[in-house]
Order: structure tokens, then sequence, then C-alpha cells
């Protein structure tokens, strides 16, 4: 299909004489009067790959055909043509936006040649932004399609994560589903608190893992009935390291590690491994150490049954500034017994903490 192209002047004779000359190279012409006339044929539908247009028209001159048109059809060049052989008068209009200029008199040479350029400047535009407009398109659906990937990869992470914590439970009996437990519950804490979700996704997996070092504690020592003796609790102990040391070699486990290793101290410094104090201890591990008592209490052991929640409260209340952090703490007696019992019951059906996330009342 041949370029379409307007032509607009004033003076017939001239009209006739510019789309002789570009029918003659095979271009299809329309001719338009005035700019009045030539605007009309614009708005009406009519599509063209060029404009050439007079300078000086009466009713609406060329430099006001350019603007009523340059954004509206942005990818339409405009040639505008002008008897007066003043250069600022040139200037102007290509600055308003016009692709060139012809000076009358012109040669059909000339003519053809400013023609070729201008359509061949459009046709690098329209396919500059279509290869942009196919690029983000591409880059867009590439990026989609990582972010699956991405996602699917962490699925497995915690997949995996999961199994690994079930292992650990079978080899701890006293305390089965409790690692589930207490990372519903250190969520929910977290939720609260306003944390973004990627650093309760990294809390919730520091939770998931806290007790991961005891698969490397003797089973004499784990499951002893009665009350450790000093030598038998400082291997018990252990455990926080030996899980840091397990848990930061996988590089996408390394933020997590430091709640695994931190899980045991206390907000005033008393606890271990390190002895941390206050802020000293990551966040994570300060909203998990609440969890953790509360799940404590509220869960059966063989050397006492469950105790109610206004008994963990109070315990979590009795020792806000020492054990835990006092922030963290009143941000827990805020939320309503409701949302950890239906954790807690949730866990019981075997429902995946880690998809509760989004799901954790507010």
């Amino acid at each position: 299909m041949p370029d379409r192209i307007l032509i607009v002047d004033d003076e017939e004779p001239i009209r006739e004489i510019v789309a002789s000359m570009l029918s003659t190279a095979g271009y299809a012409c329309k001719q338009a009067a005035s700019g009045m006339e030539a605007l009309a044929l614009l708005t009406s539908g009519n599509d063209f790959e060029l404009m050439l247009s007079d300078l000086m028209m009466a009713d609406l001159d060329g430099i006001g055909l350019l603007e009523r048109t340059k954004e509206k059809f942005p990818d339409m060049p405009v040639v505008m043509v002008t008897a007066v052989h003043d250069i600022s008068v040139a200037l102007a209009a290509i600055r308003n936006g016009a692709y060139d200029y012809l000076l009358k008199p012109f040669e059909r040479e000339q003519l053809l040649n400013t023609v070729s350029r201008a359509l061949e400047n459009r046709r690098l535009k329209v396919e500059n932004r279509n290869y942009q407009t196919n690029l983000e398109s591409l880059v867009k659906a590439r990026t989609e399609r990582l972010g699956e990937a991405i996602d699917e990869l962490k699925r497995s992470y915690d997949i995996t994560l999961e199994v690994l914590v079930e292992a650990l439970d079978y080899k701890d009996q006293e305390t089965e589903w409790h690692s589930q437990r207490v990372t519903a519950f250190t969520m929910a804490i977290a939720n609260r608190m306003g944390l973004p979700k990627d650093q309760i996704e990294i809390i919730a997996r520091g939770a998931l893992l806290h007790d991961v070092g005891k698969i490397a504690i003797p089973d004499n020592i784990l499951n002893k009935k009665g009350k450790l003796t000093a030598d038998e609790f400082a291997v018990m102990k252990e455990h926080c390291y030996l899980g840091y040391k397990l848990v930061q070699k996988i590089p996408v486990l390394r933020e997590a590690a430091e709640i695994v290793y931190s899980h045991q101290e206390y907000f005033d410094g008393n606890g271990y491994p390190r002895g941390l104090k206050g802020e000293e201890i990551p966040l994570g591990a300060r909203i998990f150490s609440v969890a953790d008592t509360l799940d404590a209490i509220t869960s059966d052991r063989v050397y006492r049954p469950k105790r109610p929640m206004s008994a963990a409260r109070a315990e979590i209340s009795r020792c806000s500034g020492t054990q835990f952090d006092p922030e963290v703490v009143a941000v827990f007696q805020e939320m309503p017994d409701a949302i950890f019992e239906e954790l807690r019951q949730a866990i019981g059906a075997q429902v995946d903490p880690l998809a509760r996330q989004s799901g954790a009342r507010a």
C-alpha cells in the first residue's frame, strides 16, 4: 500500500504540481485548500503518513495547523512549504514540531528527497515505539515467569524446612507440632506489630527452625523424663549454636540463622548462649521468645498439664523487661485469645503455618 500524503496549500496550481510529482513517484495524495479543510480531513478518520503544508494561508496558517495536529497525530511528520526566504521562519516551524521545510520554488528531486527522509524518519519512530512496547511486554512476561520461579523455589525451601522440623518432632516426642505452633504465634505477633512481609517471612523461618540444633543432642538428654543435671543442661544449651551452624550455611537462611542462634536470649542479658541484651537480640528472636513461652504454658508437658491463656498472659507480663521485650509484650497483650486458639486448632489439623501469614488477624 503506497504511503498517503496530505498536500495543504491555498493555491490550487501548486497543489496540483506537487500532487503530480508525488503521484508519479508512487505516493497516494490527497489535497486540502486550507488549514481548516486539512484539519477536517485529519479528524474525519483519514490516515496520512505525511503532511506537506504551506506556511502562509488565510484562516488557519501552517503553524496553527501544525500545533493542532502534532499532539493528535504524533507519528505523522509535517514538512512546511514556504516562499518566505527567512531562515527564522523555517526555524520557528521546526521548533513547533515540523520535521523539515521546503523553500518555493523547489525541484522535483528536492521534494522527493525531503519526502523520503520524512517517511523514513516516521518509519523508524514507529518501529522504535513498537520495539519498546514489545520489549516492555517481553520484560513484563519474563519478570512474571521469574517471579513465579522464585516463588516456587521459596515454596520448595519451605517444604524442605517443614520436613526437617517434622523429623525433629519425631525425635523430640514431647514437643510434637511445637515448632509449627510457635511459628504461627510468632508470625501473628509480628504481623500485629506491622512488620513488612519479607521480614515476617525471615522471622517465620527462624522460628520454625529454632530447635533444629536438637538433632545433634543425644536422645538420652533430649527425651529425659526428669530434671536435667547441670552437665546435661550444658549439653542441651548447645542446640542454639549447633542449629545456627547448620542453618547459616544456607544463603537464603542466613538472617533466619541469627534467630536460631538467639532464641534463648533474655531481654535483661541473662539468657544463653551469648548473654545478649535488649536490642542486641534480633527482633525476630524477641518476638519468638514471647510466642515460645505462650505455647509452652498452654501445651501439655510430661511434667505438667497445659494451663489456660490467662496463666500464660500473667507469666509473660511478670517477665516483661527481664525475659521479654516490653514492647513485644505490650503488642501481645492487646491481641485477643481467639487469634492464638484458631492458630492452635489449625496447626492441630496440620495446616502449614508459613501459608497462614496472610490469614493471621491484624
